[in-house]
């Protein structure tokens, strides 16, 4: 099977790396940077914008690609996946409308506020300034600003850690509206939620909705999550596919709020067919939306496709097909720990074009997996974007073991680059899960005295 991948970082070659575990798989990619990793996996391949519809189709038709997977939110944004269809080419990835749930985060609380899907939060969206200064001067509690559209992870500022005033929030949200940051002239506020934040990605056809196991990821440029919001410095899961803090109830509550959005969206005459990702917070009433993409995360990918016993280009194809089983997926009970490498002064000022070394044979010695990101250049010699450099996955029966194992796949990588030793680690986790403890703590005192 002749198949396209879209997209060139880490959760790319992620998925380049779980499609060619399949024999019959060739593999051809389209990415704007030459990922030595995906390269070496590829048949051959389209350097491009990733967002230039026009070009891709017309590889994708001259190659006669059988099946595309399109990694980035960009080209589904901008409709590729229905210009493909178009020329006959099966699609995983969900068309413009029903990416709208990542796109446009109004149409995705409006969506959950009409059906009545749980896990909603207190939120009201606004283009003009002055309404928006008269709601945040009266609502009383602590807040979330975020642009309507695609930020890359970037636009969400919060009162208490990026904004300290009310005026800081009015400054920001005024900022959204005029300059359409995020391209759209509306800007989004939401109460503030306490709790851990998590992750459950879905493989869905439109119908079936078939969950993974559960990760959590940091967005926090810096160690013990300070600093601004990245595109996620690294990840962890754990064996039995739920988290430290997480038990089966809560990780089952938010699945259920997945499927109820899956079958919102094909009530609405659109059908999702891909990768649905809920982002929860989970909090004293349980797990609370704080966004959905329409795609997999990264490096939430980075995480699970390494534990995919089954064949990931079936499942694609099965998602293409509307034919997606629940039997078809299948994980392995590993812990994992991926820690991005990202440049210096990512997440403020990057220092852009250097040079990175990396020794492959003794990474694979250790047991860890390697993935490149939005990079260029060979195996073992990488030069460095304004984005992430690479991600380092350890795979192991606990997260003690897997921690282990990617801190000693870090020591083979050398260049002007930084990472977050704390994710993963003992003493994080640690102070992660008695975080929930106290919340439940508090919201089991409050009913207590009111009974």
């Amino acid at each position: 099977m002749k198949v396209l991948l879209v997209g060139g970082g880490g959760r790319e070659h992620a998925m380049a790396k779980a499609l060619v575990r399949s024999e019959d798989v060739e593999l051809y990619a389209a990415l704007k940077n030459k990922n030595p990793g995906i390269i070496g996996l590829c048949k051959d391949y389209l350097l491009t914008n990733e967002v230039d519809i026009e070009k891709i189709e017309i590889y994708a038709k001259m190659k006669g690609i059988d099946l595309a997977i399109i990694g980035p939110e960009g080209p589904i944004e901008v409709c590729l996946p229905a210009a493909l269809a178009k020329s006959k080419i099966k699609v995983c990835a969900p068309f413009k409308k029903p990416a709208m749930i990542e796109t446009s985060k109004v149409y995705a609380r409006t969506l959950m506020k009409k059906y009545n899907i749980p896990g909603q939060v207190e939120y009201a969206a606004f283009s003009n300034v002055d309404d928006m200064k008269r709601y945040i001067y009266s609502y009383k509690k602590e807040v979330v600003v975020k642009p309507i559209g695609l930020t890359g992870g970037k636009g969400v500022k919060i009162v208490g850690e990026q904004l300290l005033t009310r005026e800081d929030v009015i400054e920001y949200a005024s900022k959204i509206i005029e300059t359409k940051y995020g391209n759209s002239d509306q800007v989004l506020i939401e109460e503030k939620l306490e709790g851990e934040e998590f992750t459950v990605m879905c493989f869905s056809d439109g119908k079936t909705v078939v969950p993974m196991p559960a990760v959590q990821d940091h967005k926090r440029a810096f160690e013990n999550d300070y600093g601004p919001n990245t595109g996620g410095m690294g990840s962890y899961t754990q064996a039995d596919g739920l988290l430290p803090f997480l038990e089966k109830a809560d990780y089952e509550k938010a699945v259920e709020i997945i499927r109820k959005t899956a079958d919102a969206i094909r009530a609405e005459g659109l059908g999702f067919k891909g990768f649905l990702y809920g982002q929860f917070m989970l909090t004293s009433e349980g797990p609370k939306v704080v966004e959905f993409n329409c795609r997999m995360g990264d490096p939430e990918a980075m995480n699970l496709l390494p534990l995919l016993e089954s064949s990931f280009v079936d499942i694609c194809y099965s998602i293409a097909n509307g034919e997606l089983k629940e039997s078809q997926v299948k994980f392995k009970k590993k812990a994992t720990v991926c820690k991005y490498v990202v440049p210096n002064g990512y997440g403020t000022e990057t220092i852009e074009s250097s040079i990175v070394k990396v020794d492959e044979n003794e990474i694979a010695k250790t047991g860890a997996e390697l993935f490149y990101s939005v990079v260029s250049g060979v195996p073992g010699e990488v030069t460095t974007t304004s984005s992430r450099t690479l991600g380092i996955v350890g795979i192991a029966d606990t997260l003690e073991e897997a921690y282990t194992q990617a801190e000693n796949a870090l020591k083979h990588i050398q260049g002007a680059v930084y990472v977050r030793h704390d994710i993963g680690s003992k003493e994080m986790i640690e102070k992660k899960v008695a975080k929930m403890r106290e919340i439940k703590a508090k919201r089991n005192a409050k009913h207590a005295s009111i009974d």
